[in-house]
């Protein structure tokens, strides 16, 4: 059955159809020992061979007289940093292994014993999405429904009449025999922090109860076979379990490294998120597929936190967030202390469609991340130790340090370079070769096939991704964002104040990458510490 409520505002006029793209059905890679088959084996131990070699025979300029402290600065900054990686993998392990799978028995058996939540809402926003990918969106839904035996609601927020014609015609087709209903919110405002907002007041004004579950998911996720099925008995497990957010895989469709990049990045976020939620928290709850308790989300509190979250700041004054809203709902929860958990057996399929330049859409999704990272990360290290178990709250504290630090061993390289050797930079990339190998065989637990080009990848994600933070630490009004119409904020315009904080952050951003290269030249030799005879000489003359 489907019931469409009355528009925010008036029907869309005609627009232009995405383009059509046939999307595979999702299909589930090999786990465990079985992904290690004979070419990974072959291709990691011609890796190690050639790095062997060139230990071996190239020459070595990491302990010369002249550059052995910068290699014991590069050294000891990673022991601290490998020390970190490793850290968060024996305690992904002992979640994944250990604590998890107990969990999971209790839920089994609440779900078993006959509990079932009283409703489930299925919220989640679109625009001007592919057809084929909106059909598999709702045909996981439906399946989701049936299997799980609870009524189910699906509330739209659109702002097409073309998205919510292929969902209502879905549903009227294939869905008939389901008790599911779809409730089509059109947003009167652009923006997907608005359309989510129109919904919960919605919501507020329908039948929803505070213990019902809110899955909040985006337009292009594909949920996985029974992933809602096991989210749902961990919130009668825990009674005070706020949110849970699942685990993802990629379907790619643009050039295969975005594809390899992508895998490696959700590879990385199963073995941090494990790690988390070991203390009960979370760093995200990520917006492609979050399952919430209806408690929270129905104070006006959250609502208003999620369609209008700003910042006020010493260089841009007060501005809102465009994208980041499951940074938002995530910090909401952080401050009120709520529980939250990672379910790691539950998959859903976030589809990329990656149209034009492939390296601007990787650039983009930086800013974003980055920007929202940074943007959520002060203020929750702010609500400090006591609001949160100390490792999260540390976790916080070391992504402001991370990209800092990531800039120090390459800078000290080039450094090196231009001062002493070019050599050094040969012996740095083979460094770099082994210990970024060392870290993947960590990653390779958590990714779907085992691929010789992570350490690569890894490295330049890594460096890129701490450039564009830095970039970002000095322009945080500044927002695009390529899905859902290309939007923008705090970009461009006109005035003396908008030229001056423009230049400002380029000031800025000079500055301290100027602080960066002088700090970590002065403190591992390359320069010597200027002597008060030094200076006084070069004041008089």
């Amino acid at each position: 059955m489907t019931r469409r409520t009355a528009p925010a505002t008036a029907p869309a006029t005609a627009t232009t159809r995405s383009p059509v793209y046939r999307i595979d059905d999702p299909t589930e890679h090999p786990r465990g020992w079985r992904k290690w088959n004979a070419v990974a084996l072959f291709k990691i131990f011609l890796y190690l061979g050639v790095c062997f070699v060139c230990v071996a025979e190239l020459p070595n300029q990491l302990w010369d007289a002249d550059t052995q402290s910068i290699t014991l600065t590069i050294g000891l900054l990673g022991l601290w940093r490998y020390g970190w990686w490793f850290t968060h993998a024996i305690r992904a392990m002992i979640y994944g292994t250990f604590v998890y799978p107990r969990l999971r028995m209790r839920g089994e058996a609440e779900w078993q014993a006959g509990w079932r939540p009283r409703h489930l809402h299925f919220m989640f926003t679109t625009f001007r999405e592919h057809r084929d990918i909106t059909e598999k969106v709702i045909r996981s839904i439906c399946r989701e429904v049936e299997t799980s035996g609870v009524p189910g609601t699906i509330w739209l927020g659109s702002g097409d009449a073309y998205d919510e014609d292929i969902i209502a015609n879905y549903l009227r087709r294939f869905a008939g025999h389901l008790d599911i209903t779809l409730r089509i919110i059109r947003q009167n405002q652009p923006g997907k922090r608005l359309a989510i907002g129109l919904v919960l007041r919605a919501m507020n004004r329908g039948p929803v109860e505070p213990d019902d579950l809110i899955v909040f998911m985006d337009g292009d996720f594909i949920l996985g076979p029974g992933s809602i099925g096991k989210c749902m008995p961990l919130f009668k497990v825990y009674p005070d379990l706020q949110a849970v957010t699942t685990d993802e895989e990629v379907i790619c469709i643009g050039p295969r490294w975005i594809a390899t990049w992508l895998t490696m990045r959700f590879a990385q976020r199963r073995l941090a998120m494990q790690s988390h939620a070991l203390s009960g928290r979370v760093l995200t709850l990520t917006g492609r597929m979050s399952v919430f308790r209806a408690r929270h989300l129905m104070d006006l509190e959250f609502i208003r936190t999620l369609e209008a979250d700003h910042l006020k700041h010493w260089l841009w004054g007060e501005f809102r967030f465009l994208s980041g809203d499951d940074k938002s709902t995530w910090y909401y929860l952080l401050k009120h202390r709520s529980r939250m958990l990672y379910v790691p057996d539950a998959i859903g399929y976030t589809v990329e469609v990656i149209e034009g330049s492939g390296l601007e859409r990787m650039v983009q999704n930086f800013r974003r991340w980055s920007g929202n990272m940074l943007r959520n990360g002060s203020r929750a290290i702010a609500l400090g130790p006591r609001a949160m178990p100390f490792f999260i709250w540390w976790c916080l504290v070391d992504q402001r340090l991370s990209m800092w630090t990531m800039l120090v061993s390459p800078v000290l390289a080039i450094c090196a370079a231009i001062l002493h050797t070019p050599a050094y930079l040969l012996a740095y990339a083979i460094f770099i070769a082994i210990t970024r190998l060392l870290l993947s065989l960590f990653l390779f637990r958590y990714a779907r096939k085992v691929e010789i080009v992570y350490p690569a990848i890894l490295y330049f994600n890594q460096l890129i991704n701490a450039s564009v933070k830095v970039y970002c630490l000095w322009r945080l009004a500044k927002q695009r964002w390529s899905n859902r119409g290309n939007q923008t904020a705090g970009i461009g315009g006109s005035g003396l104040l908008n030229l001056y904080r423009t230049w400002m952050a380029r000031y800025l951003t000079v500055f301290s990458v100027a602080v960066l290269f002088l700090g970590v030249s002065l403190y591992s030799g390359l320069l010597p510490i200027p002597s008060a005879n030094m200076v006084a000489t070069l004041l008089l003359h």
